[in-house]
């Protein structure tokens, strides 16, 4: 068996699938979904992993499979403009993404982001009857929205989400707070998509490591000079500033922390 890694549609991560065939990147594998069955492109194969994939690759995409799936995409931009009209039309408050004729071609997915929830009921009536189909909206985060379309971060470089095919874990504010930055405000530590940096979460477990045995700040300790409040722990060089009672402030290892 193989683990093989499957882009099914633009707006979700690639994800993970078991495979009885010798596959390559860029290979069509039809693979189940919710609704039918879908043609998905190979991103990766032969995954070292202990990640155990939940499903498994049907079979390999035909040339008739490719040719249906191929036209149905030249049709997509109709579609998603229609659509994108009917949003304005309606007054909805919500950005059309991305769209995807099923490939039984009995069904429409269109991909979204909203601020909160939406009512588009009215929507969906109006877009069956057009395109005399099923339709179905799925909404989706900034953070899929922004490795979507790309683009360069504050580093220079190309976005994380991008660079890592949407395969990153949950990125929290714990991660910032560990790593001293969380006081900087929401608008330094956010990317592009308006949610925290994923480059959060590359340096997070070291510094929980280098501040394992370090008092937390504004925590009570004793010195050698006295009894103090911790107001700065600095993690890379172990140090810890502390006012004591006195009003002195000092700086001491955590070593020195009775």
């Amino acid at each position: 068996m193989h683990k093989v890694l499957v882009s099914l549609y633009s707006w979700e991560n690639p994800k993970l699938y078991s495979s009885d065939y010798e596959l390559a990147k860029g290979d069509k594998v039809i693979v189940a979904t919710e609704y039918s069955n879908e043609i998905g492109i190979v991103e990766d194969v032969d995954l070292k992993t202990e990640e155990e994939p939940q499903e498994k690759i049907l079979r390999v995409a035909t040339g008739r499979d490719s040719e249906v799936f191929n036209e149905y995409e030249g049709k997509k931009k109709e579609c998603v403009a229609i659509c994108h009209q009917e949003i304005k039309d309606l007054g909805l408050e919500m950005k059309l993404i991305d769209g995807r004729l099923s490939l039984d071609g009995r069904q429409i997915i269109f991909a979204f982001t909203a601020d909160g929830r939406v009512d588009f009921r009215d929507l969906v009536k109006n877009l069956s009857k057009t395109f005399k189909k099923s339709v179905r909206m799925q909404q989706m985060g900034s953070r899929d929205e922004a490795r979507k379309i790309g683009g360069y971060g504050i580093c220079g470089r190309e976005f994380c989400c991008v660079r890592n095919g949407g395969n990153m874990q949950s990125i929290t504010t714990d991660m910032a707070r560990v790593q001293q930055i969380a006081h900087r405000g929401t608008e330094r530590i956010s990317g592009m998509c308006g949610r925290l940096m994923c480059c959060l979460v590359y340096e997070a477990q070291q510094y929980r490591e280098m501040l394992i045995g370090m008092p937390e700040l504004h925590s009570t300790v004793n010195t050698s000079e006295g009894r103090g409040f911790v107001i700065e722990v600095n993690a890379i060089t172990q140090d810890i500033k502390i006012k004591l009672e006195s009003g002195k402030y000092i700086l001491v290892k955590k070593e020195e922390i009775k």
